[in-house]
Protein backbone atom coordinates (compact mmCIF):
# COMPACT_ATOMS: atom_id res chain seq x y z
CA UNK A 1 0.00 0.00 0.00
CA UNK A 2 1.29 3.17 -0.65
CA UNK A 3 2.26 5.41 2.48
CA UNK A 4 -0.02 8.95 1.92
CA UNK A 5 -3.17 9.62 0.84
CA UNK A 6 -3.68 13.71 -0.31
CA UNK A 7 -6.03 14.93 2.35
CA UNK A 8 -9.37 16.60 1.03
CA UNK A 9 -10.08 13.50 -1.10
CA UNK A 10 -12.77 12.83 1.69
CA UNK A 11 -16.50 13.01 0.69
CA UNK A 12 -17.20 16.12 3.22
CA UNK A 13 -16.03 18.43 5.53
CA UNK A 14 -14.74 15.47 8.61
CA UNK A 15 -13.44 13.07 6.23
CA UNK A 16 -11.08 15.72 4.39
CA UNK A 17 -9.68 15.68 7.85
CA UNK A 18 -7.63 12.04 6.47
CA UNK A 19 -4.12 12.61 5.47
CA UNK A 20 -3.24 8.91 5.34
CA UNK A 21 -4.32 5.05 6.22
CA UNK A 22 -2.11 2.55 6.81
CA UNK A 23 -2.15 -1.22 8.55
CA UNK A 24 0.25 -2.38 10.55
CA UNK A 25 2.72 -5.45 9.42
CA UNK A 26 0.16 -8.49 10.20
CA UNK A 27 -3.30 -5.94 9.74
CA UNK A 28 -4.20 -6.50 13.29
CA UNK A 29 -4.01 -2.41 13.92
CA UNK A 30 -5.31 0.45 10.99
CA UNK A 31 -3.47 3.86 11.73
CA UNK A 32 -5.05 6.69 10.49
CA UNK A 33 -3.02 10.05 10.15
CA UNK A 34 -4.78 13.06 10.14
CA UNK A 35 -4.40 16.99 9.96
CA UNK A 36 -5.12 17.33 13.63
CA UNK A 37 -2.85 14.35 14.44
CA UNK A 38 -3.47 10.27 14.12
CA UNK A 39 -5.11 7.54 15.62
CA UNK A 40 -4.39 3.84 15.94
CA UNK A 41 -7.58 1.07 16.20
CA UNK A 42 -7.51 -2.15 16.84
CA UNK A 43 -9.34 -4.89 13.95
CA UNK A 44 -9.85 -7.40 16.27
CA UNK A 45 -13.86 -7.58 16.36
CA UNK A 46 -16.12 -7.10 13.46
CA UNK A 47 -18.78 -6.05 16.53
CA UNK A 48 -16.67 -2.91 17.78
CA UNK A 49 -14.01 -0.77 16.23
CA UNK A 50 -11.63 0.08 19.39
CA UNK A 51 -9.50 3.05 19.16
CA UNK A 52 -5.88 1.99 21.04
CA UNK A 53 -4.21 5.29 20.73
CA UNK A 54 -4.49 9.11 19.45
CA UNK A 55 -2.53 11.86 19.37
CA UNK A 56 -2.74 15.22 18.61
CA UNK A 57 1.12 16.51 19.50
CA UNK A 58 1.62 16.61 15.70
CA UNK A 59 -0.53 18.19 13.03
CA UNK A 60 -0.64 17.24 9.09
CA UNK A 61 0.48 13.68 10.05
CA UNK A 62 0.90 12.15 6.39
CA UNK A 63 2.75 8.93 7.44
CA UNK A 64 2.39 6.99 10.21
CA UNK A 65 3.79 3.38 10.44
CA UNK A 66 3.31 0.96 13.73
CA UNK A 67 5.26 -2.04 14.41
CA UNK A 68 3.08 -5.14 14.59
CA UNK A 69 1.60 -4.79 18.36
CA UNK A 70 4.11 -2.72 19.87
CA UNK A 71 3.87 0.89 21.42
CA UNK A 72 6.75 1.72 18.57
CA UNK A 73 4.82 4.44 16.37
CA UNK A 74 6.64 6.03 13.65
CA UNK A 75 5.24 9.44 12.22
CA UNK A 76 6.14 12.48 9.36
CA UNK A 77 4.26 15.80 9.43
CA UNK A 78 3.41 17.88 6.03
CA UNK A 79 5.13 21.06 8.65
CA UNK A 80 8.75 18.78 8.29
CA UNK A 81 8.05 16.62 5.68
CA UNK A 82 11.98 15.78 6.38
CA UNK A 83 11.73 15.03 9.85
CA UNK A 84 11.13 11.05 10.86
CA UNK A 85 9.62 10.97 14.38
CA UNK A 86 10.22 7.72 16.19
CA UNK A 87 7.70 7.45 19.32
CA UNK A 88 6.91 5.29 22.09
CA UNK A 89 3.12 6.02 22.56
CA UNK A 90 2.73 3.71 25.77
CA UNK A 91 4.99 5.71 27.50
CA UNK A 92 4.52 9.35 26.08
CA UNK A 93 8.28 9.14 24.94
CA UNK A 94 9.96 10.54 21.71
CA UNK A 95 12.90 7.79 21.04
CA UNK A 96 14.07 9.62 18.58
CA UNK A 97 14.07 12.09 15.44
CA UNK A 98 15.97 12.15 12.23
CA UNK A 99 16.59 14.41 9.37
CA UNK A 100 16.77 13.86 5.99
CA UNK A 101 18.00 15.64 2.63
CA UNK A 102 14.84 15.00 1.17
CA UNK A 103 10.99 14.80 1.47
CA UNK A 104 10.18 11.50 3.15
CA UNK A 105 7.69 9.90 0.57
CA UNK A 106 7.34 6.62 2.79
CA UNK A 107 8.56 4.57 5.73
CA UNK A 108 8.71 0.44 6.09
CA UNK A 109 9.07 -1.15 9.06
CA UNK A 110 10.02 -5.07 10.32
CA UNK A 111 11.61 -6.89 13.21
CA UNK A 112 14.83 -5.91 12.02
CA UNK A 113 14.95 -2.67 10.30
CA UNK A 114 13.40 0.39 9.27
CA UNK A 115 13.52 1.83 5.69
CA UNK A 116 12.91 5.49 4.64
CA UNK A 117 12.51 5.97 1.19
CA UNK A 118 13.30 9.48 -0.06
CA UNK A 119 12.54 10.24 -4.27
CA UNK A 120 15.74 9.13 -5.15
CA UNK A 121 17.86 7.73 -2.31
CA UNK A 122 16.73 4.81 0.74
CA UNK A 123 18.04 4.95 4.23
CA UNK A 124 18.36 1.57 6.12
CA UNK A 125 18.11 1.68 10.11
CA UNK A 126 18.53 -1.12 12.48
CA UNK A 127 15.18 -1.14 14.08
CA UNK A 128 16.77 -2.24 17.52
CA UNK A 129 18.86 1.08 18.26
CA UNK A 130 17.96 3.25 15.38
CA UNK A 131 21.67 3.15 13.74
CA UNK A 132 21.73 4.00 9.90
CA UNK A 133 23.26 0.51 8.45
CA UNK A 134 23.33 1.71 4.56
CA UNK A 135 22.36 4.57 2.22
CA UNK A 136 21.17 3.52 -1.29
CA UNK A 137 22.16 6.75 -3.28
CA UNK A 138 21.21 7.85 -6.56
CA UNK A 139 17.64 5.05 -6.98
CA UNK A 140 15.71 5.21 -9.72
CA UNK A 141 13.22 8.20 -9.09
CA UNK A 142 10.55 7.13 -7.20
CA UNK A 143 8.28 10.25 -7.18
CA UNK A 144 5.46 7.92 -4.69
CA UNK A 145 7.73 6.18 -2.50
CA UNK A 146 6.98 2.79 -3.88
CA UNK A 147 8.83 0.45 -1.56
CA UNK A 148 7.63 -3.24 0.35
CA UNK A 149 9.66 -4.61 3.19
CA UNK A 150 9.16 -8.30 3.97
CA UNK A 151 8.18 -8.98 7.30
CA UNK A 152 8.80 -12.43 8.52
CA UNK A 153 11.46 -12.86 11.04
CA UNK A 154 14.16 -14.82 8.99
CA UNK A 155 14.66 -12.17 5.78
CA UNK A 156 14.15 -8.69 5.25
CA UNK A 157 13.53 -8.68 1.59
CA UNK A 158 13.61 -4.95 0.46
CA UNK A 159 11.93 -4.10 -2.75
CA UNK A 160 11.69 -1.07 -4.78
CA UNK A 161 11.93 0.12 -8.58
CA UNK A 162 14.67 -0.62 -10.39
CA UNK A 163 13.99 1.58 -13.50
CA UNK A 164 11.74 4.89 -13.63
CA UNK A 165 10.76 4.24 -17.15
CA UNK A 166 10.19 0.45 -16.91
CA UNK A 167 8.33 -2.25 -14.60
CA UNK A 168 11.57 -3.17 -12.95
CA UNK A 169 11.50 -4.75 -9.32
CA UNK A 170 15.42 -4.48 -7.56
CA UNK A 171 15.35 -7.15 -4.82
CA UNK A 172 17.25 -6.03 -2.34
CA UNK A 173 18.49 -7.94 1.22
CA UNK A 174 18.38 -5.34 4.02
CA UNK A 175 20.09 -8.27 6.30
CA UNK A 176 22.88 -8.57 4.24
CA UNK A 177 22.79 -5.15 2.75
CA UNK A 178 23.23 -6.96 -0.55
CA UNK A 179 21.51 -6.87 -4.03
CA UNK A 180 19.77 -9.99 -4.88
CA UNK A 181 18.10 -9.49 -8.56
CA UNK A 182 16.22 -7.28 -10.61
CA UNK A 183 12.66 -8.87 -11.47
CA UNK A 184 11.48 -7.29 -15.33
CA UNK A 185 8.19 -8.00 -13.66
CA UNK A 186 6.22 -4.97 -16.16
CA UNK A 187 6.43 -3.17 -19.54
CA UNK A 188 5.05 0.19 -17.46
CA UNK A 189 6.32 2.04 -14.76
CA UNK A 190 5.67 -0.05 -11.40
CA UNK A 191 2.52 1.30 -9.38
CA UNK A 192 2.27 -1.23 -6.46
CA UNK A 193 4.59 -3.72 -4.74
CA UNK A 194 4.27 -6.21 -1.64
CA UNK A 195 5.23 -9.12 0.07
CA UNK A 196 3.25 -12.29 1.60
CA UNK A 197 3.78 -12.98 4.85
CA UNK A 198 6.59 -15.15 4.76
CA UNK A 199 8.68 -13.21 1.75
CA UNK A 200 8.38 -15.99 -0.36
CA UNK A 201 6.05 -14.25 -2.63
CA UNK A 202 6.29 -10.90 -4.69
CA UNK A 203 3.15 -9.41 -6.10
CA UNK A 204 3.27 -6.43 -8.46
CA UNK A 205 1.29 -3.94 -10.96
CA UNK A 206 2.08 -1.54 -13.39
CA UNK A 207 0.71 2.30 -13.91
CA UNK A 208 -1.90 0.85 -16.44
CA UNK A 209 -3.37 -1.89 -13.75
CA UNK A 210 -4.47 -4.80 -16.07
CA UNK A 211 -2.30 -7.25 -15.03
CA UNK A 212 -1.07 -8.16 -11.45
CA UNK A 213 1.86 -10.79 -11.27
CA UNK A 214 3.17 -13.13 -8.53
CA UNK A 215 6.39 -13.81 -8.33
CA UNK A 216 9.00 -16.57 -6.00
CA UNK A 217 11.54 -14.64 -4.09
CA UNK A 218 14.12 -14.42 -3.90
CA UNK A 219 14.39 -16.12 -7.27
CA UNK A 220 12.37 -13.90 -9.05
CA UNK A 221 10.12 -16.41 -11.56
CA UNK A 222 6.79 -15.36 -12.25
CA UNK A 223 4.62 -18.08 -10.26
CA UNK A 224 0.84 -15.87 -11.21
CA UNK A 225 -0.56 -13.28 -13.78
CA UNK A 226 -3.64 -12.61 -12.95
CA UNK A 227 -5.67 -10.08 -15.09
CA UNK A 228 -7.82 -6.79 -13.53
CA UNK A 229 -9.48 -5.50 -16.03
CA UNK A 230 -9.40 -4.84 -19.94
CA UNK A 231 -11.45 -1.94 -20.90
CA UNK A 232 -9.69 0.68 -19.16
CA UNK A 233 -6.13 1.58 -17.17
CA UNK A 234 -6.59 1.78 -13.45
CA UNK A 235 -4.54 3.64 -10.69
CA UNK A 236 -4.39 0.69 -8.20
CA UNK A 237 -3.15 1.72 -4.62
CA UNK A 238 -4.17 -1.01 -2.33
CA UNK A 239 -2.10 -4.44 -3.36
CA UNK A 240 -2.12 -7.42 -0.43
CA UNK A 241 -1.92 -10.94 0.51
CA UNK A 242 -3.68 -12.21 2.75
CA UNK A 243 -1.79 -13.86 6.01
CA UNK A 244 -2.01 -17.02 4.80
CA UNK A 245 -0.93 -16.49 0.82
CA UNK A 246 -3.91 -18.10 -0.20
CA UNK A 247 -5.44 -14.52 -1.32
CA UNK A 248 -4.30 -11.32 -3.09
CA UNK A 249 -6.85 -7.88 -2.77
CA UNK A 250 -5.76 -5.18 -5.07
CA UNK A 251 -8.29 -2.31 -5.22
CA UNK A 252 -7.72 0.87 -7.40
CA UNK A 253 -9.70 4.33 -7.88
CA UNK A 254 -12.21 2.79 -9.31
CA UNK A 255 -15.63 1.23 -7.39
CA UNK A 256 -14.19 -2.44 -7.54
CA UNK A 257 -12.13 -4.13 -5.23
CA UNK A 258 -10.42 -7.77 -6.65
CA UNK A 259 -9.50 -10.90 -4.98
CA UNK A 260 -7.69 -13.19 -6.87
CA UNK A 261 -6.64 -17.00 -5.59
CA UNK A 262 -3.19 -18.73 -5.64
CA UNK A 263 -3.89 -21.83 -6.60
CA UNK A 264 -2.23 -24.34 -9.21
CA UNK A 265 -5.10 -25.98 -11.23
CA UNK A 266 -4.39 -29.74 -12.26
CA UNK A 267 -3.40 -30.85 -15.93
CA UNK A 268 -6.23 -31.90 -18.14
CA UNK A 269 -5.54 -35.73 -18.16
CA UNK A 270 -5.08 -37.15 -21.88
CA UNK A 271 -8.36 -39.83 -20.93
CA UNK A 272 -10.75 -36.84 -20.36
CA UNK A 273 -13.09 -37.17 -23.32
CA UNK A 274 -16.01 -35.38 -22.24
CA UNK A 275 -16.89 -32.07 -24.60
CA UNK A 276 -15.53 -29.15 -21.63
CA UNK A 277 -12.22 -31.32 -21.19
CA UNK A 278 -11.73 -31.45 -25.66
CA UNK A 279 -12.68 -27.66 -25.63
CA UNK A 280 -10.14 -26.56 -22.97
CA UNK A 281 -7.37 -29.17 -25.04
CA UNK A 282 -7.98 -26.87 -28.11
CA UNK A 283 -8.17 -23.81 -26.23
CA UNK A 284 -4.73 -24.54 -24.76
CA UNK A 285 -3.08 -26.10 -28.11
CA UNK A 286 -4.15 -22.81 -29.84
CA UNK A 287 -2.52 -19.97 -27.68
CA UNK A 288 0.71 -21.73 -28.57
CA UNK A 289 0.39 -20.83 -31.87
CA UNK A 290 -1.30 -17.25 -31.43
CA UNK A 291 1.21 -14.08 -30.84
CA UNK A 292 3.05 -14.03 -27.16
CA UNK A 293 0.64 -11.06 -25.78
CA UNK A 294 -2.54 -12.55 -27.14
CA UNK A 295 -1.40 -16.17 -25.81
CA UNK A 296 -1.01 -14.76 -22.17
CA UNK A 297 -4.10 -13.38 -22.17
CA UNK A 298 -5.86 -16.41 -23.29
CA UNK A 299 -4.05 -18.03 -19.83
CA UNK A 300 -4.86 -15.09 -17.21
CA UNK A 301 -6.70 -15.91 -14.01
CA UNK A 302 -9.66 -13.80 -13.67
CA UNK A 303 -11.11 -12.33 -10.09
CA UNK A 304 -11.96 -15.20 -7.43
CA UNK A 305 -13.88 -12.70 -5.96
CA UNK A 306 -15.05 -8.98 -5.89
CA UNK A 307 -16.40 -5.89 -3.82
CA UNK A 308 -18.55 -3.26 -5.41
CA UNK A 309 -17.44 -0.43 -2.95
CA UNK A 310 -20.14 2.61 -1.92
CA UNK A 311 -17.99 5.27 -3.47
CA UNK A 312 -15.53 5.60 -6.69
CA UNK A 313 -12.37 7.70 -7.07
CA UNK A 314 -11.79 7.99 -2.93
CA UNK A 315 -8.34 6.60 -2.42
CA UNK A 316 -8.41 2.98 -0.13
CA UNK A 317 -6.55 0.80 1.57
CA UNK A 318 -7.16 -2.72 1.87
CA UNK A 319 -6.60 -5.91 3.64
CA UNK A 320 -7.14 -9.24 3.93
CA UNK A 321 -7.68 -10.82 7.64
CA UNK A 322 -9.30 -13.42 9.77
CA UNK A 323 -11.31 -11.81 12.31
CA UNK A 324 -13.30 -13.78 14.68
CA UNK A 325 -12.51 -16.74 12.92
CA UNK A 326 -13.91 -15.92 9.33
CA UNK A 327 -12.19 -14.48 6.17
CA UNK A 328 -12.34 -10.95 5.73
CA UNK A 329 -11.65 -8.24 3.54
CA UNK A 330 -10.97 -4.90 5.12
CA UNK A 331 -11.62 -1.26 3.34
CA UNK A 332 -10.61 1.75 4.80
CA UNK A 333 -11.04 4.86 2.82
CA UNK A 334 -10.43 8.45 2.69
CA UNK A 335 -13.82 8.91 2.89
CA UNK A 336 -13.58 8.44 6.51
CA UNK A 337 -14.78 4.95 7.11
CA UNK A 338 -13.57 1.40 7.30
CA UNK A 339 -16.18 -1.00 5.16
CA UNK A 340 -15.90 -5.01 6.34
CA UNK A 341 -16.53 -7.69 3.93
CA UNK A 342 -17.52 -11.27 4.35
CA UNK A 343 -15.08 -13.75 2.02
CA UNK A 344 -16.27 -16.74 0.83
CA UNK A 345 -13.32 -18.75 0.46
CA UNK A 346 -14.56 -21.49 -1.25
CA UNK A 347 -16.84 -20.24 -4.54
CA UNK A 348 -15.82 -16.24 -4.25
CA UNK A 349 -18.12 -14.49 -6.17
CA UNK A 350 -19.67 -10.87 -4.71
CA UNK A 351 -17.99 -10.08 -1.14
CA UNK A 352 -21.07 -9.46 1.77
CA UNK A 353 -20.66 -6.25 3.62
CA UNK A 354 -21.54 -6.63 7.24
CA UNK A 355 -20.27 -3.60 9.01
CA UNK A 356 -19.91 0.18 8.15
CA UNK A 357 -17.37 1.87 10.64
CA UNK A 358 -16.55 5.53 11.12
CA UNK A 359 -12.95 6.33 11.54
CA UNK A 360 -14.31 10.06 11.95
CA UNK A 361 -16.57 9.60 15.37
CA UNK A 362 -15.15 6.12 16.57
CA UNK A 363 -12.76 5.95 19.42
CA UNK A 364 -12.65 6.47 23.23
CA UNK A 365 -15.91 7.72 25.40
CA UNK A 366 -15.51 11.18 26.66
CA UNK A 367 -14.05 10.08 30.31
CA UNK A 368 -11.06 8.16 28.27
CA UNK A 369 -10.80 11.36 26.46
CA UNK A 370 -10.54 13.16 29.73
CA UNK A 371 -8.26 10.93 31.45
CA UNK A 372 -6.16 11.30 28.20
CA UNK A 373 -5.93 14.94 28.36
CA UNK A 374 -4.62 14.77 32.29
CA UNK A 375 -1.28 12.94 30.71
CA UNK A 376 1.91 15.80 30.38
CA UNK A 377 3.04 16.30 27.30
CA UNK A 378 5.30 13.72 25.63
CA UNK A 379 8.92 13.82 26.91
CA UNK A 380 11.66 12.68 25.04
CA UNK A 381 13.08 8.88 25.15
CA UNK A 382 17.14 10.98 25.64
CA UNK A 383 15.92 13.32 27.94
CA UNK A 384 14.43 10.59 30.60
CA UNK A 385 16.91 7.87 29.85
CA UNK A 386 20.51 8.85 28.31
CA UNK A 387 23.33 10.32 29.97
CA UNK A 388 23.64 14.20 30.17
CA UNK A 389 24.16 15.49 26.17
CA UNK A 390 26.31 19.05 25.89
CA UNK A 391 25.65 18.45 21.94
CA UNK A 392 24.74 21.43 20.24
CA UNK A 393 21.32 22.70 18.50
CA UNK A 394 20.47 20.77 15.47
CA UNK A 395 21.26 23.90 13.63
CA UNK A 396 24.61 23.81 14.39
CA UNK A 397 25.29 20.58 14.40
CA UNK A 398 27.54 19.78 11.53
CA UNK A 399 25.68 18.41 8.35
CA UNK A 400 22.40 20.11 9.23
CA UNK A 401 21.14 22.87 7.05
CA UNK A 402 18.81 25.47 7.80
CA UNK A 403 16.05 24.46 5.28
CA UNK A 404 15.42 20.94 7.78
CA UNK A 405 17.62 18.58 5.72
CA UNK A 406 21.21 17.69 5.54
CA UNK A 407 24.24 17.11 3.50
CA UNK A 408 23.71 14.51 0.91
CA UNK A 409 24.05 11.00 2.23
CA UNK A 410 23.88 11.91 5.80
CA UNK A 411 21.17 12.42 9.03
CA UNK A 412 21.38 13.80 12.35
CA UNK A 413 19.48 12.36 15.22
CA UNK A 414 18.29 15.52 17.01
CA UNK A 415 18.45 13.50 20.16
CA UNK A 416 21.18 11.02 21.60
CA UNK A 417 20.30 7.72 22.39
CA UNK A 418 19.89 6.05 25.39
CA UNK A 419 23.17 3.62 26.72
CA UNK A 420 22.60 0.29 24.42
CA UNK A 421 19.64 -0.52 22.27
CA UNK A 422 16.07 -0.12 22.03
CA UNK A 423 14.86 -3.55 23.41
CA UNK A 424 11.74 -4.67 21.68
CA UNK A 425 11.26 -7.50 23.19
CA UNK A 426 11.89 -5.92 26.52
CA UNK A 427 8.45 -5.17 28.34
CA UNK A 428 9.67 -2.31 30.09
CA UNK A 429 10.93 -1.01 27.03
CA UNK A 430 7.89 -2.00 25.15
CA UNK A 431 4.90 -2.89 26.96
CA UNK A 432 2.92 -5.24 24.82
CA UNK A 433 -0.96 -4.62 24.53
CA UNK A 434 -3.81 -6.82 24.49
CA UNK A 435 -4.88 -7.42 21.17
CA UNK A 436 -7.70 -9.99 20.32
CA UNK A 437 -7.03 -12.66 18.10
CA UNK A 438 -10.14 -14.32 16.38
CA UNK A 439 -12.17 -14.51 19.13
CA UNK A 440 -10.19 -14.90 22.08
CA UNK A 441 -8.29 -12.33 23.96
CA UNK A 442 -4.48 -13.03 24.39
CA UNK A 443 -1.68 -10.32 25.43
CA UNK A 444 0.82 -10.21 22.39
CA UNK A 445 4.56 -10.28 23.21
CA UNK A 446 5.78 -9.25 20.36
CA UNK A 447 7.96 -6.32 19.26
Amino acid sequence: MEAGLSAGEGADGAAANICCLSYNQDCTSLAVGMKSGYKLFSLCSVDKLDMVHESYEISDVYIVERLFSSSLVVVVSRSKPRQMNVFHFKKGTEICNYNYSANILSIRLNRQRLVVCLEESIYIHNIKDMKLLKTLLDTPRNSSGLCALSINHSNSYLAFPGSSSAGEVLLYDANSLKTECTIPAHDSPLAAIAFNSTGTKLASASEKGTVIRVFSIPEGQKLYEFRRGMKRYVSIGSLLFSTDSQFLCASSNTETVHIFKLEQFPERSEDNSSWTGYVGKMFMAASNYLPAKVSDMMNQDRAFATVRLPFCGQRNACALVTIQKLPRLLVASAGGHLYIYNLDPQDGGECVLIKDRSLIDSGKSETDRGREAEVPAPVSYAASLARPSTASSPSTVAGYSEDGGTLRGELIPEHEFADGPVRLDDEREFPPISLCRGSQKVRDDGP
